[in-house]
């Protein structure tokens, strides 16, 4: 008989690597793994029902919100105030956080802040899509309404964090702060199963993740990265590959597993990016380093900015910790 490992199984044997392993954190996961499902058939359905295209509206960034990202984002929030042990949730796609009101969910000792269709224009076209999500123990006090500073707390501070790969399978891969794992959905029996025990990066790799379309609106120093990572494919035997899809977990998810960077500088017009530091940055920072991997903002660590808000935006840099450093070194010489 095959040994399958369930991540619910996973999580109830982790749990005592908690701090605080009174059950809410494995339950909050699991919550979070049953919305990814519904999520996915949603996605798998594309194309056969009417969950294509846009709602007409723009959100809080500016951006057109695609009919998927409003189904994702209600359906992570109903599964996580119908669980009781997260107090709020702050989504791109709201403009301030969702603080639950039921008394049981104002109990809650967590809060999770969300990208829930990361890359959703990639639906209408079949292309890898995901979904990132961050959780934190709340700092207010228990029985009141969540703040603000619930979920400004720096990257450093997360007990948990993962993202869902919705691609030519379907991915959940999380860490607590104890290294990494990836589990791979069956369809056949609707579990994730672990598919990828105590993933590492390599140190190194040769794939670099940019949206080259827009070097002339690069720093100095970022186009002298690219040019580096060019001339070393001209000069090599082992040359680097450019690979851009244009969905932040789908670049960052294959360079975790093969090697390599994903970069989203500052432009100009966007002096500090486009991708937001506390649902998107933070947690993929805090998985890739769990992972062994590197993850700035091009000069300090991600997980040590201070957010001051919650849309904030960020440049990162992120991936094997050697490609890391060394746009880091072209940076500072720029």
């Amino acid at each position: 008989m095959i040994n399958v490992h369930t991540l619910d199984e996973f999580i109830i044997r982790r749990q005592t690597d908690f701090p605080y392993a009174t059950g809410e954190l494995s339950r909050l996961l699991r919550n979070i793994a049953l919305a990814s499902k519904i999520v996915n058939r949603e996605v798998n359905k594309a194309g056969l029902v009417d969950v294509l295209g846009t709602t007409g509206y723009t959100n809080v960034q500016g951006e057109e919100v695609k009919k998927l990202d409003l189904l994702a984002n209600k359906t992570f929030i109903a599964s996580l105030e119908l669980g009781g042990q997260c107090c709020g949730v702050a989504s791109e796609e709201n403009e301030e956080f969702v603080a639950f009101e039921a008394e049981s969910s104002r109990e809650g000792k967590y809060i999770v802040a969300i990208d829930p269709l990361d890359g959703s224009s990639n639906v209408d076209v079949n292309v890898s899509v995901g979904t990132i999500f961050s959780i934190y123990r709340r700092v207010s006090p228990l029985g009141e309404p969540c703040t603000s500073q619930d979920f400004l707390q720096k990257g450093c501070e997360q007990a948990g964090a993962g993202y869902v790969i919705y691609g030519s399978s379907t991915m959940l891969v999380y860490t607590t702060g104890h290294g990494v794992n990836g589990f791979t959905l069956d369809p056949s029996i609707g579990e994730f199963c672990l598919s990828h025990p105590d993933m590492t990066t390599p140190k190194s790799g040769k794939t670099y993740s940019v949206n080259t379309g827009n070097f002339y609106n690069f720093p100095e120093g970022v186009k002298n990265y690219i040019n580096y990572c060019k001339a070393i494919g001209k000069n090599s035997e082992s040359p680097y590959s450019a690979r851009y899809i244009g969905s932040m977990v789908a670049d960052i998810h294959r360079n975790l597993l093969t090697g390599g960077i994903y970069i989203y500088p500052s432009l100009d017009g966007y002096p500090d990016g486009k991708l937001r530091l506390v649902y998107e940055c933070n947690p993929m920072a805090f998985i890739v380093e769990q992972a062994g991997g590197t993850a700035t903002d091009g000069f300090i660590r991600i997980l040590d900015i201070e957010p001051q808000e919650l849309h904030q935006r960020t440049p990162i840099f992120i991936g094997s910790s050697e490609m890391v450093s060394k746009a880091k070194e072209l940076l500072d010489n720029s």
